[in-house]
């Protein structure tokens, strides 16, 4: 079994599906604080990914003895293509929402989804997996109607979307895996736990 460092619905279900066993314990980490510290000492998109899962699976570590404990984040930049484009976060309210997806529209944006495994306080395996994102032209009807039906579930989505929801119309084109758009990296996830023998090979 593994230790999810998650209480996000999307990355319970992935793991289910996929029928890894395991138990989600919420990290207890003031999520806001933690990026603003990290991003002031100049971490990228990518890199900022990697140290919030890997200070999530840090946090239930100490918790669990012996567990390996997996700890996930996304972060979402828009610019050039660069990791140092700028960075969008978790809309604060239906207000803040629109203007991601004014932001968002017509553009490229990447959206980057790390995972880390700690054991006993160590990192012992990590990927992050970046998918670029292409958004057609929102009409503001659009918006309108799309966050009056699907609001209470995307406003804890970084980028305002779920994709496996009402949130794949907002694309024209996806290049990348659709596992880590919905908040894991699976693919090598599993690959790690079949060699350490969670599951069989």
């Amino acid at each position: 079994m593994i230790i999810l460092a998650s209480q996000s619905a999307s990355r319970r279900a992935l793991l289910a599906a996929a029928q890894v066993p395991f138990e989600a314990l919420s990290p207890g980490v003031d999520e806001e604080a933690a990026k603003e510290a990290l991003r002031a000492d100049g971490l990228d998109a990518r890199a900022l990914a990697d140290a919030l899962a890997e200070l999530k699976a840090l946090k239930v570590s100490r918790r669990v003895p012996g567990g390996l404990v997996l700890g996930c984040d996304q972060t979402l930049s828009i610019g050039d293509g660069e990791e140092r484009g700028e960075m969008i976060d978790k809309a604060v309210d239906r207000a803040d929402a629109e203007r991601i997806l004014r932001l968002l529209s017509g553009r490229v944006h990447h959206l980057h989804s790390a995972a880390v495994i700690v054991l006993n306080g160590e990192a012992i395996w990590r990927h992050v997996e970046r998918v670029r994102m292409t958004v057609r032209p929102l009409s503001d009807a659009f918006i309108a109607s799309y966050l009056d039906s699907d609001w209470e579930e995307l406003r804890w989505c970084v980028g305002c979307y779920r994709i496996e929801g009402p949130g794949v119309q907002i694309f024209s084109k996806v290049e990348g895996n659709q596992f880590a758009i919905q908040g894991l990296p699976l693919l090598p996830l599993l690959d790690f736990l079949r060699v350490r023998g969670v599951l069989a090979a």
